[in-house]
Order: structure tokens, then sequence, then C-alpha cells
């Protein structure tokens, strides 16, 4: 009895130092409670199920089918986040042509291949994934079994038939669909509020996805129905269909930094180069703005550099919550962001410009030895009123002018450059500064606010002493 009640509290003591506690409380709850519900309908279904030869083997076919296909993603890797696959070709399968209890247990064992010989993730995550795929699948077989009744009452090889049949097929995977997606997106968003859950699950290749994976999906259920043998025989299909997405893939990574979730560099200055010329040619008003982290470097030599990686990971998840859906920033190396602001004039860039700075000197920061630590940055704008005639490259400039100025008057502020008349140096810390806010115009041209002998490459603008 006391081996027993060691045993039992140390697996108590285990189970409080589970990561899934460290979520919100009630998005732990959430996840308990969507797994339960899997393992209780999983024993349900069993327990009423009666088995039979030929769907002991179709299940069997399928799920090898299954297993094969993630060895042959296993030199691919899985990048953590959202991935596409296309397991749920062969789980649609299951559910089509099978009792529910079989489509409750299909993602089990992909999943535990997937953490054991592909990628090793969080326990409770590869399990909330498997409930968050089986239970969807599970209402999908229920789905098609309460159609299968009405469809069994229309003549058997008729085309009426034939239709009635992919309907229900098709309805089947679009329950599916919008259960899988609900409970992913709470999960995701629960965990991080700012992740970009609508372009990663409802953006047009996330759809196109879907599709695709719906219609091979519904060819192979077509196929295996006539002959189980069949399945193998779609597995090149598949694993080309993989390689479509993974290239999908690829394409979006090339377009972020790996580091914060934004775009890159590259990516961002190409996208705002074509928005400032349409900004020129429709003589609509747009602003740029160049954000510096005050005093990183002292942060990353007091905390360590992981430290400083969480802090630029914060900033970039903190961007998205206060800029426009229409708004893109992104990562322009070291500490610095770029943000690019759409038919925005300069009163309002800089207000946004201020409510960001505000926003991010709020943040809550932990450094690994608990301590609370506060991060700013200092921010430049410059603005392109409507019918001025600049390129990305003038606008870039005058905000990194205007953000050297911010650091050498003080830092976690805002300072404007308007191109009201010219690329000119425009304070903005009140309202009465500058040809922005309706003033006279400042005399100082964009390049008159740099630090004597500093150049834009002369190193960390935080190295730049305060008075000049």
């Amino acid at each position: 009895m006391a081996f027993a009640h060691r045993g039992l509290t140390r697996w108590a003591t285990s189970v409080r130092t589970w990561p899934l506690w460290e979520l919100p409380h009630w998005l732990a709850a959430f996840i308990v409670l969507v797994v339960a519900a899997h393992a209780a309908l999983i024993g349900f279904a069993l327990s009423s199920l009666s088995i039979r030869p030929h769907d002991l083997l179709v299940f069997g076919v399928l799920l090898a089918c299954a297993a094969a296909t993630v060895e042959m993603r296993r030199k691919q890797g899985d990048s953590a986040g959202v991935n596409n696959d296309i397991y749920g070709v062969w789980e649609l399968a299951i559910a089509i042509l099978l009792p529910p209890a079989y489509a409750l247990v299909a993602p089990i064992l992909p999943v535990a291949l997937i953490q054991w010989r592909v990628r090793r993730s969080v326990t409770y995550r590869r399990v909330y994934t498997a409930s968050s795929i089986g239970l969807p699948f599970g209402a999908a077989s229920v789905t098609f079994h309460l159609l299968a009744g009405p469809i069994s009452g229309i003549a058997p090889g008729s085309a009426l038939r034939d239709l009635a049949w992919l309907a229900a097929v098709l309805a089947s995977g679009l329950v599916k669909t919008i259960l899988n997606k609900v409970l992913i997106m709470t999960a995701i968003k629960g965990s991080d509020p700012s992740a970009p859950v609508i372009s990663e699950l409802f953006g047009p290749e996330a759809l196109y996805n879907e599709l695709a994976e719906l219609c091979i999906g519904t060819l192979l259920t077509f196929g295996v129905a006539g002959n189980i043998f069949l399945a193998p025989v779609a597995l090149p299909v598949l694993v080309l269909l993989q390689r479509s997405l993974n290239h999908a893939q690829l394409l979006s990574e090339s377009r972020t930094d790996p580091k914060t979730g934004l775009l890159n560099a590259r990516t961002w200055e190409r996208e705002a180069t074509a928005e400032v010329a349409r900004a020129v040619r429709a003589r609509v008003a747009l602003a740029v703005a160049v954000l510096d982290i005050d005093w990183f470097k002292m942060i990353n030599d007091t905390y360590g550099h992981l430290f400083g990686d969480e802090v630029l990971k914060e900033i970039a998840h903190s961007l998205p919550g206060v800029l426009r859906e229409y708004d893109s920033a992104g990562r322009f190396g070291g500490e610095e962001f770029v943000v690019l602001l759409p038919y925005t004039r300069a009163v309002d860039a800089f207000r946004i410009a201020d409510r960001i700075r505000d926003h991010i000197s709020g943040l809550s920061l932990r450094a690994p030895d608990g301590q609370a630590v506060q991060v700013t940055v200092s921010v430049g704008v410059a603005a392109l009123d409507a019918g001025s005639r600049r390129e990305l490259g003038e606008l870039l400039s005058a905000a990194d002018a205007a953000m050297y100025r911010a650091k050498r008057d003080g830092r976690n502020q805002v300072q404007m450059i308007s191109t009201t008349r010219g690329l000119s140096a425009v304070g903005a810390r009140s309202a009465s500064d500058g040809d922005v806010f309706g003033g006279a115009p400042a005399k100082p041209s964009a390049w008159d606010v740099l630090p004597r002998g500093k150049s834009r490459t002369a190193g960390d603008p935080d190295e730049v002493p305060a008075r000049v």
C-alpha cells in the first residue's frame, strides 16, 4: 500500500508539471474536455461495434496507406504551427466506408507516427491534434450514415443514386472541415491571440488545399468502395499532392522572417515599393514608419540573446493587434522593424505610430530570472502626402532620420518627417510642431536631423550620444 501511495504521489506531482497547465485556465479546460470527449466517444462506439472481417480489412489497408504516407513525409520534416497534409484522404474513406468507431480511432496512429518518426512536439498538443481530427471525422461518419438511409431507397445503379451518394460524401467532408477548423482556431487563438489564424486557416491557399483533399478523398472513396486494393495505387498521387502543398508552404516561408513571423526585409520592400508607386499614381496619402528597440544591446548583454529573441517575437506578435488589416509590418534587420501605412495622412500616421509605441511600452515581459523588463521603441515616421512624388528609398531614409532624432531626444517617442513641402524634419511631440499639424514647415532637410559624424550604417542607433 505504501509503495502504491508513493507511486500515486509521484504521478500526481508529474501531472502538475505538465506544460498544459501553463495555458490560460479556460483553454486548458477546453483541451481536456475535447480529449475526454474523444476518448469517451471511442469507448462508447467500440462497445457497440459489430466487428466484421471485411471492415477490418478495409481499415487495415487504409491505415497502412496512411502510415506509409507519414513515412514518405519523414524526409521532408514537419514544421511547427499549422501544417498542410493529406492524411485526411485516407481518414475520409474510413469515415464513409466504415462505422463511426473506425473514424474516431483512425487519426491516432498517423499522429503517433508523426510524433515518433517525423518531429517531436509537446505531448498534449499531439493528443489534442488527434482529438481535433478524430472528432470531426467521427461527425463526418455519423453524417454520412444518417444520409445513407434515404439514399438506399433510390434504385441501385441509377444516376440519381450516384449523385445523391456524392452529395452525401461532400456534405460529410464539409462537416469535418468546419468542426476541425473550429477546434484548431480555438486552440491557436487561445494560446496566442495575435496569431494570424484567419490567413492560415481561411486564406485562398488553405481553402484550395482543403478542396483538393476533399476531391481526392472522394475519388479514393469511390475507388476503394469497389476494390480495396486500389488504395495503394493512389499513394504516388498523394505523394505528388503533398509535394505541391510543401512547395506552397516553402513559398510562404520564404516571404517571412523565421524569428518573428513578419515579412522579411526583401518581401516587405518589394511590396512596399509597389504600394508607394501606386500611391503616387493615384495621388493618395501613404506613410512608412521605422521602429528601433531602445537599448537592445544592453538587453542582450544583461539577459542573454535568447531573451533578446523573445523580445523580438513579442513585439512582432503585438504589431497586428494595433495595425489595420491593410497595413504591412516587416522585420528590417537586427532590432529594427518597418511598417507600411497605405491611405494614411501624416497626422493619422503619427497617431498610429504613437499607438504602436505606447502598446509596446506596456508589454509584460519577464527575464529568465523572473524580473520584469520594460521594453520601449523609438519610432520615425515619413508621410507621403497626396500629390507628392517620392520613392520608397526616400521615405525610408526620412523615417530613419526621424528615428535617429527620436533616439537623440530621449527615446521612447515618435518623430515625424512630412512631404508636404519636401522631405523636411517635423517634430511630432506636440500638435503645434511642423506642417503636419498645420503650422509652419520646418526648415532643415531630412538629413540635418542625423547626428553629426554618424551615417546610417555607422552602428547601432543606441550608440549615438544623447547630445551632439
